[in-house]
């Protein structure tokens, strides 16, 4: 027994030896981790300057001087003529397959199209160079490009060797451009066979092409009846503003029901033209090469009427509403009074189901388990009153029902902004925010009938889980990048973006909800009112010093900030404290979230109003561009063709299982007389 306790003693003690031996190495590398942290600290402060550059006062504005004089480049005439002279040299099929890669991966030539590729292929002539010949010199003025069709070349500056030509290697690309000196000398170290294109051939076939390619859309522009008294200048003008775009087979190019803001020039491939009839997509009619659509969208607020889908490959020509405007002023187009059954039309379908809502058909969804069994459904409370769910026995269609008491309105003196609500939320047509789809009164409530979003509020999912993956936060952010884009055009400041109003819809798509706050205003000039939600209110609010459009990308920052953190990055139990960080304006960052989501926080909390991304020269453009939103396909959002990484957040069950539950009140408000909603 005796020798058990000493032969336990003995492990005993060299288990605390260990664990002392444990200990100092532990002390050791936390005090390495500490030394590490401290200096990716700085490095990462010194990148945030570099990212994002302090505020300067107005005697550092100065820009930097430049040492160095910028490269000149003489511009070169072209022949009038335009003429293609040379003869066409046949290839064979593997002479022609090496040329084509070679061209597809140059960074340079790889932006020429199909046709342009062709000619080029055609045109280019073959030469022969012996061991020891040069093919470029150094200093020596070219005017011509070669791809190596077999033998090896040796590239050397001042006498130094830079590298080694082989099979299917580009050079002297540079000089089919413009007149320039080379900056390296090219000799064959074997005896070489290379394909040889001039500048004078190139750039013909490049502006050929150009010319023909604008005849051809010129063409197709004077055929849109909505421009049909504008002049060849203004034509020209937008086809100047006008962008190739390509589309895959089945790719939808609009979607019936949202908003119109692009005109579309077919030109190559075939759309097929939908409508939904009973349910389903009827096929209207075909669209092929020279047809377009959306041409009313370029001067109404519209919705699309049709849906025009990719049958195949194509590729067309287009231009928005906001380049449009820049290019074209308005008197000068013609405003059709009707419109064939593809184009788009003022009157959105999505609407017209308010025609037939009365508030007594109305009926209260119930609970069907838990301790609320046989309450009515209460999808959200506060202070304006509550949000219940309803369908109706027509329709069998769930609408969330906003009731707010009369007399909450007039005590807080909300009237005006109660009506504001009503009036922006029936005009507005966008897949991001929420709709309106109809409004009612009694001697007691204002109700709204709004489009109900069964995925339920995204402040609820990010509090389940803590803070998003990126993926979920940028799907969500560039969401309400699209809800500002269309509501900034129509002069609306929403004022209150947190994640407690902005909705799931059943797809995962968000919509921006609660329009209290909002205000119309025209651009340059500036609104003084104290509003917002503390955490997520710009300096300039606080500051009194009157805010615009710049205000709702502050908050853009912030909540792309929280969706990334759980919190928001100026925040504490005492609105005063809040206020005082935000005007300190020091960003703090987890060391988990990326450069990337950094740099866009940075950009969009300057400080300075003028200064934020979002509110400078391009404008929402800047947002909807910066790396953080890379993974992003703008055009296939707006029609919703992107599959949403949100749906994993929302939970299967009953239609209201994505809220939180809420006991029934059955306390009823005061009535109200004061007349104030008479024209509500």
């Amino acid at each position: 027994m005796e020798e058990l306790v000493q032969d336990l003693r003995l492990q005993l003690e060299k288990q605390c030896s260990l664990n002392k031996e444990l200990q100092t190495q532990n002390k050791g590398l936390e005090k390495r981790l500490d030394e590490k942290e401290k200096l990716l600290k700085e490095l990462q402060a010194r990148l945030d300057e570099l990212d994002c550059p302090p505020d300067r006062s107005s005697n550092d504005s100065e820009p930097e001087v430049r040492k160095s004089r910028a490269a000149v480049i003489a511009p070169e005439p072209l022949p009038e003529d335009l003429e293609i002279t040379q003869a066409r040299v046949k290839k064979t099929i593997s002479e022609t397959s090496l040329i084509v890669k070679a061209i597809q991966k140059n960074d340079f030539l790889s932006r020429l199209d199909d046709e342009q590729i062709t000619m080029m292929v055609e045109l280019l002539v073959a030469i022969e160079k012996n061991p020891g010949e040069a093919v470029i010199v150094e200093g020596s003025e070219g005017d011509s490009m070669y791809i190596v069709a077999a033998g090896d070349l040796r590239v050397t500056q001042a006498g130094r060797d830079l590298r080694t030509l082989t099979s299917g290697d580009v050079f002297g690309e540079l000089a089919i451009l413009y007149n320039c000196k080379r900056t390296a000398t090219v000799k064959a170290i074997t005896k070489v066979r290379l394909w040889c294109i001039e500048r004078q051939t190139y750039r013909t076939i490049v502006t050929n092409k150009s010319k023909k390619k604008r005849e051809q859309v010129m063409g197709f522009l004077k055929t849109a009846r909505t421009l049909k008294d504008l002049s060849d200048v203004q034509l020209s003008k937008i086809i100047d503003s006008m962008e190739e775009v390509k589309f895959q087979n089945k790719e939808v190019i609009v979607r019936e029901g949202t908003e119109g803001n692009t005109f579309y020039i077919i030109l190559k491939g075939e759309v097929q033209v939908t409508k939904k009839v009973n349910g389903q997509q009827k096929e209207i009619r075909r669209m092929g090469k020279g047809e377009h659509f959306g041409e009313l969208a370029l001067i109404r607020e519209i919705c699309r009427t049709a849906t025009c889908t990719a049958i195949g490959q194509v590729t067309c020509f287009s231009i928005d509403k906001e380049v449009f405007e820049e290019a074209i002023p308005f008197e000068n187009l013609e405003l059709p009074d009707d419109s064939n059954i593809f184009e788009d039309t003022a009157v959105p379908e999505k609407k017209s189901q308010s025609a037939s809502l009365r508030l007594k058909d109305l009926v209260p969804v119930l609970y069907q388990e838990g301790r609320y069994q046989g309450d009515p459904v209460t999808l959200g409370v506060g202070g304006f009153g509550r949000v219940e769910l309803v369908t109706t026995l027509h329709h069998g269609q769930y609408y969330a029902l906003k009731k707010v008491s009369k007399k909450h309105i007039v005590a807080k003196r909300q009237e005006d902004h109660v009506k504001f609500e009503k009036r922006v939320l029936q005009e507005i047509q966008s897949d991001f925010v929420v709709r309106l789809y109809a409004a009612f009164k009694d001697t007691r409530y204002i109700y709204m009938i709004m489009e109900f979003c069964s995925g339920g509020e995204l402040w609820t999912k990010l509090k389940e889980i803590g803070r998003f993956d990126e993926p979920i936060a940028v799907f969500c952010a560039a969401c309400v990048v699209e809800a500002y884009a269309y509501l900034h055009k129509k002069g609306i400041l929403y004022r209150d973006l947190k994640p407690e109003n902005l909705m799931l819809d059943r797809r995962g798509y968000v919509k921006l909800v609660d329009f209290g706050f909002a205000k119309e205003l025209v651009r340059g000039d500036k609104t003084y009112s104290f509003c917002g939600t503390p955490e997520y209110m710009a300096p300039e609010i606080i500051q009194n010093q009157g805010h615009d459009f710049a205000a709702d990308f502050w908050s853009l920052g912030i909540l792309v900030y929280e969706l990334l953190a759980g919190s928001p990055p100026f925040s504490s139990s005492e609105p005063q404290k809040i206020y005082a960080k935000i005007l300190d304006g020091v960003l703090k960052f987890p060391p988990y979230m990326s450069e990337a989501a950094k740099s866009l926080i940075s950009k969009l909390c300057r400080p300075r109003p003028g200064q934020r991304l979002g509110n400078t020269k391009n404008g929402i453009k800047d947002v909807r561009h910066h790396r953080w939103f890379s993974s992003i396909n703008w055009h296939k959002l707006r029609v919703a063709q992107l599959d949403a990484p949100t749906v994993r957040l929302i939970r299967k069950g009953p239609c209201y299982i994505n809220f939180d539950r809420f006991p029934y009140d059955k306390t009823q408000a005061e009535e109200d007389f004061s007349g104030w909603d008479d024209d509500f």
